[in-house]
Parts: C-alpha cells; structure tokens; sequence
C-alpha cells in the first residue's frame, strides 16, 4: 500500500512512515492514497467497519487493532411530523462514533512500532484513545479540560490510561498534550489524518444500510469536525469508486454558546473569529479554535450545506424528545435534532443524523437537566 502524507497549507509530501502530526509549515496533514470499494466482496464480510479493509490504510492484518466495532443501526424517527434517519453512533464499544478514529488511530501506531501515545479530548475521543490503546498494548496519557464529565474521566482512568487534568478552557488542554507529543507519538483524533481515515467509515455504513444510495443531507454535530471531515472522505471515496453520483449536502451543527464556525459561514470569515469559548451542555462541541475551520467549510460549500446555531434551550427540548422515544444519548448528540427542527426539508428528502455518544457518560449533566 503506497500512502502519500500531504500538507494541505504547503502541498509538502511526507514519507508515508512518518510519525509527524503537523507540518513543518504548521499545517495540517492528510492521508491520500488509492482506495478500492468493492460492493459484492464487503457484502460477504461479517458486519463491522473493518468489511471495508481496501479503504482503511493499514497494511498488514496482523497491526489492525479492533473490538469488532461499527455497522451500528439506523433507525427511522418522526421529529414534528417530519422523517429523520437516526445512526446509534452511542453504540461503539466506549460509548461514541470517536471509536471509528481510534482504531484506524491505534492501528497505525501499532503499525509504525510506537509504544506510547498522547491525546487530549473533552471526554469521548479520550476514552476511544485509551481503550484501543489498552488493547494494543501501548502506554496512554490523556489530557483533558478540568470540567470533563466525571463518568468520562472515570472510563479513561479505568482503561489504565494516565489521565492528566488541565486548568483552563480546552485550547488549554490542546496546549498541554501538543508540549507532550514533543516527546511521544500524538494520537490526536483533530490533527493526527489517520483518524479521519476511520471516522469516514460513518458514510460507507450509512451508503450500505441505504441500499447502496447516498442520502440527500447529513446533519452532524461539529466542533473540531472529526465526524463531517470524515463523512465527506467517506462519500468522496464512494463517488471516486463511481458507487454514487453525487455527495450528500453537509449541514454542520454548533451550540450557539461556543460557534465560531457558524460565525465564520455567516459573516463570510477567513478565520475563526478570536472569542472564548462560552459554557454549552453540548461539550462534546465546544471549540472556539477549530484546527481544520478552513477545511470544514470548504467542504460545506463544496456540497451545497450549511451551518446551523442551536441554543442550550433548544438542545435540551431535543434531549427529551429522543429520549422519549427510546433514546438515549448525551446532549452534543441532540444537538443534530435541534438542527434539524432548523432546516428546511420536504417529506421525502432522506436525511442522516447521529447520535455521537451515549447518555451514561453524562449522567449528572442528565439529572440536572430532568430536574432531578
């Protein structure tokens, strides 16, 4: 498998075994390489996100690390009279769609021989970080905000990665891990472009449990971006095998509390804007630095989306009505509901929206919110 690490900023090529996060330039990198997508071969696959190995860029079988994770459901869902298509992202083994990135993640670490990783996350992509980390047998120091939710920084501990509490807001936390990977390999689910090789699986799944279509709009909860950058890869990958015809519209959801991409998409910024980040039950998504902002909305104009500010209020009003109905998710997932509720649609559009973690990791944060 030939691999070619390029700069998006600078265009600069890598050597495809290179352990570098970034450029030299400060850009960030991306995987490219030639993928193949066979319908009748993955069709006879046990169900899981690996049934697409010639997409995935990791060599040999034997450095592939997984939990046999993926193909999670999709279920038809009536949000005000209007249909919505719900993927259980809040299924995966830890508990988040963060589980895609992570093995792809692992896998590469496991394949390059490292033996230790450094990641920082606000909870969920921690948590996917150390568990396959744990499974890999490689050491594991996660760097997280102070006001991570107790149920996340216990998960994390509990996989037996060293969990390191930063004062401050999340770019503080970033800070931290970035001086850390000066020493160790940094498995960053934001800069590391193996992660976005994983989380791209989200759209072949979705592709797949469509009968082979592409649906008209994806709805996703974004901050860093980790899920839209990859579903677009993913899409990308099946219109270049010349499997669908076109690209679904991607519509971007931030909390309006902490939304710099929307105030970019709305105000037609080339950066985001300089603003702190403002408290949001949706903490999964409170970025105020996006690293990849220029590359989110490149690809929301390339494919005719969109970028939608949803208010704690209307957070919480989605919260309990999928809840209602049988689902539960943490608040950052009903986030894409409250979007939805936002955009127009006809009847028979057929929309996509995950739900990206489970409600157990945040159950005091759920309480609160029952008034209990």
């Amino acid at each position: 498998m030939t691999l070619k690490i390029v700069c998006r900023a600078c265009d600069t090529v890598h050597p495809q075994d290179t352990r570098f996060w970034r450029c030299g330039c400060g850009g960030p990198l991306d995987v490219g390489f030639r993928c193949t997508i066979d319908a009748g071969k993955i069709g006879r696959r046990a169900p899981g996100m690996w049934r697409y190995r010639e997409a995935l860029p990791i060599g040999a079988d034997a450095h592939v690390v997984s939990f046999n994770e993926g193909f999670t459901p999709i279920v038809g869902m009536q949000i005000d009279g209007k249909p919505l298509n719900v993927k259980q992202e809040n299924l995966f083994p830890t508990g988040s769609f963060k589980d895609r990135g992570a093995s792809v993640l692992i896998s590469r670490a496991a394949e390059l021989g490292v033996e230790r990783v450094v990641e920082d996350s606000s909870g969920n992509a921690g948590a996917a970080v150390a568990a396959y980390a744990a499974k890999a047998g490689i050491d594991c120091e996660i760097y997280v905000p102070e006001s991570t939710s107790p149920g996340k920084l216990a998960q994390i501990s509990l996989y037996g990665a060293k969990l390191i509490r930063v004062p401050g807001s999340r770019e503080a936390t970033a800070r931290a891990a970035m001086a850390a990977a000066e020493h160790h390999f940094y498995a960053s689910h934001v800069w590391n472009p193996f992660f976005f090789q994983g989380t791209k699986t989200y759209a072949f799944e979705i592709w797949e449990q469509l009968g082979f279509n592409a649906p008209d709009a994806l709805i996703v909860p974004t901050g860093h971006g980790t899920m839209l950058i990859g579903a677009f890869l993913g899409f990308r990958d099946l219109q270049e095998n010349g499997l669908i015809d076109r690209l679904p519209r991607m519509i971007a959801v931030q909390a309006a509390n902490c939304a710099p991409l929307y105030r970019m998409w709305r105000d037609q910024l080339a950066e985001p804007p300089l603003s702190s980040s403002g408290n949001t039950i949706a903490e999964g998504i409170a970025i105020a630095e996006p690293t990849r902002a220029s590359q989110i909305l490149d690809i929301i104009r390339e494919t005719g989306g969109r970028i939608v500010a949803v208010t704690d209020a209307e957070i919480k009003e989605a919260l309990l009505d999928i809840c209602k109905q049988g689902l539960y998710a943490e608040p950052t997932s009903a986030t894409a509901i409250a979007a939805f509720r936002k955009v127009p649609a006809s009847g028979d559009e057929c929309i996509v929206a995950p739900l990206t973690g489970h409600g157990l990791k945040s159950t005091e944060k759920m309480l609160k919110l029952n008034g209990e």
